[in-house]
């Protein structure tokens, strides 16, 4: 089953909206291979797509995350709220219909409220100068843990939601 099966690619879109105004990250929807599913595209910060659209940064931060966050949302069932290896907060929400794992959903691009971004790390993935990356994230917003999970239960509500709507069509 793909995601599109369950809602159009339009619907996806607005439940990405709906994340990036309700809880201020990058929001993206993504299918069981690790693929986002739409183009949309609203960045919460600057140092994420610089990192995204270097030759190393999506395939070795990015994709490196989401890859091990998913795989722990498919087996507990339950959104993974962690950083990345560059120290930017990740949500991860698994999405089910009945006992079949058929993508995630959730966003990235804020540091915990406590943390900061691992310039050193940065810098050895794509190359690019310490203090360029410092002025990329000189503005870059915070989650506390609270509001981390406050975002990670709207989203799981409202892919709980999108499911029960779908099944309720199967019947």
């Amino acid at each position: 089953m793909e995601l599109t099966d369950i809602q159009p690619m339009g619907k996806w879109i607005e439940l990405e909206k709906k994340i990036i105004e309700k809880c201020r990250i990058q929001s993206v929807t993504f299918n069981i291979e690790g693929a986002r599913i739409t183009d949309y595209v609203k960045w919460s910060n600057r140092i994420c797509p610089v990192i995204k659209g270097s030759e190393k940064g999506g395939p070795f931060i990015c994709a490196v995350a989401h890859m091990n966050m998913a795989s722990q949302a498919q087996k507990t069932r339950k959104a993974v709220v962690e950083e990345c290896d560059a120290g930017i907060l990740k949500i991860v929400v698994p999405i089910f219909v009945k006992d079949e794992f058929v993508g995630t959903a959730g966003g990235c691009g804020r540091l915990p409220a406590d943390g900061e971004v691992d310039t050193f790390m940065i810098n050895k993935t794509i190359g690019i100068d310490e203090k360029e990356i410092e002025d990329l994230v000189d503005d870059m917003g915070s989650m506390t843990t609270e509001e981390a999970q406050e975002c990670a239960d709207f989203v799981e509500s409202e892919i709980k939601a999108i499911v029960a709507e779908f099944e309720a069509g199967q019947q």
